[in-house]
């Protein structure tokens, strides 16, 4: 009787293990069924600001089947080309002794990284910090050495400054007060971020820098995990706003890691905001994140409202304002 009951007592633990194992099985293969699948949304584009040419240029060349670094480097040049813009390139507002001086970085899809900081002269930094990338053994050029460098390169000198941006300082030096305002464009830039039909990214970052500044002064714009970082096996992301406080937190670094730790787009820009407002005294300055991931999702973020970014997909761009963390 008891060699009966162990066997039957043997049976049944045997039918309890293998219904449990069954229903455990179903509640996987229901879990592994709901699990949602990311759409990949590329190629596409996204920039900082209102910046539809720029945007629209990029696009038509990943439109074409062109690499997103081609795609960066051809939408950052229509805003440094552009002399009503007073950030970047040509036209922009000079330093404290009437000098435009520009920074620039360009970073590809295997890591690689070129800028130039305090370039005078030369009206498209963005191109020749790629031709620092991918001709010298260095990463960046500064000063008289990138001028040098960009006119050995084939590039034409001239004069930046223009008469509109001449006249403001000239103002500007009858008082001399040095106030950057918030979404005013004397501390503004030019970031940008695209992935190709391969799924590539790349990313550019350009700017004549803060009105006014001290002459040599550098902020985030060419340095790199500050304005701008991309991973190709995470994503992107760049910066724009007062460039001090980004290099202080290696914002865009910060960003593309979190995104690595499973943060999307959105949440890692949100993130990178909050560790900058976290130290306090935030009321006078703006700061501005875009991020896009390996599947194209993108998000942006600001310190003050007023910040927008401008997302260009299947042609078609879209402008409209980030959420920010001062409503």
């Amino acid at each position: 009787m008891k060699r009966r009951k162990f066997i039957q007592n043997a049976t049944l633990t045997g039918a309890g293990v293998a219904v449990g194992a069954h229903v455990i099985s179903c509640t996987t293969e229901k879990k592994e069924k709901t699990k949602i699948a990311v759409v990949p949304e590329f190629p596409k584009v996204i920039a900082t600001w209102n910046v539809p040419n720029a945007t629209e240029t990029a696009w038509k060349v990943l439109e074409k089947g062109g690499s997103s670094l081609d795609a960066i480097e051809q939408g950052c040049r229509i805003e440094e080309a552009d002399e009503r813009n007073q950030s970047v390139g040509k036209g922009g507002r000079p330093d404290r002794d009437g000098n435009v001086t520009l920074d620039a970085c360009i970073m590809d899809k295997n890591g690689n990284y070129g800028a130039v900081v305090c370039m005078q002269h030369i009206k498209h930094p963005i191109s020749v910090a790629r031709k620092v990338m991918e001709d010298t053994p260095h990463v960046l050029l500064a000063g008289k050495g990138a001028e040098k460098f960009a006119i050995e390169s084939g590039f034409q000198p001239e004069d930046l400054l223009t008469e509109a941006s001449r006249k403001e300082w000239e103002k500007w030096r009858e008082t001399s007060n040095y106030a950057p305002v918030i979404n005013i464009e004397n501390h503004d830039t030019i970031g940008m971020l695209a992935i190709d039909k391969n799924g590539d990214i790349a990313g550019g970052c350009t700017t004549s820098g803060l009105a006014y500044k001290m002459a040599g002064r550098v902020g985030d714009s060419p340095i790199v995990g500050s304005g701008l970082f991309i991973d190709n096996e995470i994503g992107g992301a760049t910066a724009t706003g007062m460039g001090e406080e980004v290099l202080k937190t290696v914002g865009s670094f910060l960003i593309v890691e979190l995104m690595r730790q499973g943060r999307s787009p959105q949440e890692a820009c949100e993130e990178g905001i909050k560790r900058i407002v976290s130290k306090g005294n935030f009321d006078n300055f703006q700061v501005a994140y875009v991020a896009m991931n390996k599947s194209g999702e993108t998000g942006s973020y600001s310190i003050h409202s007023g910040f927008s970014a401008t997302i260009n997909h299947n042609g078609i761009n879209n402008n409209k304002e980030s959420m920010s963390f001062n409503k």
